[in-house]
């Protein structure tokens, strides 16, 4: 399947030279290009994320751009913008993961058991 045939329409009417200079962040902030995460971010927190997947819908990113640029896969950065769609912010945290995805069966605590 083609990047294109995956994405929402909105994502790809935007090119590199997008007159796009600055978008409204997740949190209300001025994002431009100089202010998304650096290059090559290793260490993921939710704003960052967030961040990403504002700028791609805002059109200050292609997906392209985005993918390559943080070197991401298509699908992991699907995943993300599928989780805010779903469960805002709070989705996009990795150490809650099983509760926010479907027909995961979350494990039972374990019983202390007592014995003289």
């Amino acid at each position: 399947m083609h990047r294109s045939e995956i994405i929402k329409p909105e994502l790809r009417m935007f090119s590199r030279e997008s007159p796009i200079a600055s978008i409204v962040g997740p949190e209300g902030q001025l994002l431009t290009r100089d202010s998304l995460p650096a290059p090559g971010t290793k260490r993921w927190v939710i704003r960052r994320k967030a961040e990403v997947v504002a700028a791609v819908r805002g059109g200050l990113l292609t997906l392209d751009e985005a993918c390559e640029r943080y070197s991401l896969t298509v699908e992991e950065f699907l995943s993300w913008q599928r989780a805010i769609e779903q469960h805002g912010l709070p989705g996009l945290r990795t150490t809650r993961l099983q509760e926010y995805r479907p027909g995961q069966i979350k494990p039972l605590p374990a019983k202390a058991s007592f014995r003289p």
